[in-house]
């Protein structure tokens, strides 16, 4: 009967390991010092000297054209870096210059930091990434899943410092059940993929 009774429990403990939800990498988001992209808008002030503070767009090629300077790199910079690099160039022509940068449109970031969802549902998207923005919120915004939507079998790929990590994500019992367990909150760079179901 003791032995019946370990066996029970053995099995018990089993099964609700291989049940237990899997842990997702979710550390907190640390955002580093901002770098010029393409599109962005630039605040450059050369200070007492009106005619050379400009506001100017990063071009396509990631350059800016700036008095005196000519064309600058911009791209992949912080604007404390451009900074400097402006007041190395302007030197040569102006007596200590101070110049500060100041991006006053970041357009590239919308870019850069987005959420996916794609595969069977109505409407793929790419959005910005929102703070506290769920699986749930991502599927609503992609106008739900199509008819031959696999939603037991989700899939969401998050960046992490060990590389790109899948975990299972049951659109289905949020959807249709309210189990929140897999509604996980979103990060940056996430890809949801719905998969379609083979039958």
């Amino acid at each position: 009967m003791q032995k019946k009774i370990i066996l029970l429990l053995s099995l018990f403990l089993i099964n609700a390991c291989s049940t237990a939800p899997q842990k997702i990498y979710d550390a907190e988001i640390q955002y580093p010092e901002y770098v010029i992209g393409n599109n962005d808008y630039l605040r450059i002030n050369v200070w007492k000297n009106a005619d050379l503070s400009v506001d100017v767009p990063v071009r396509p090629d990631g350059k800016i054209s700036v008095p005196l300077v000519g064309d600058a790199q911009a791209q992949g910079l912080t604007a404390e870096e451009l900074a400097k690099q402006l007041t190395d160039k302007l030197s040569k022509y102006i007596r200590q210059p101070n110049v500060t940068v100041i991006v006053t449109q970041a357009n590239s970031s919308a870019f850069l930091n987005r959420v996916r969802i794609t595969g069977a549902v109505n409407n793929p998207l790419s959005l910005p990434y929102r703070r506290n923005m769920t699986v749930l919120d991502l599927v609503l915004q992609a106008g739900g899943l199509t008819a031959f939507a696999n939603a037991d079998d989700a899939i969401l790929y998050r960046k992490t410092p060990k590389g790109t990590i899948p975990y299972k994500v049951n659109i289905d019992e949020i959807l249709h059940k309210g189990i929140l367990t897999t509604n996980y909150e979103l990060r940056p760079f996430d890809i949801l993929i719905i998969p379609e179901s083979i039958f």
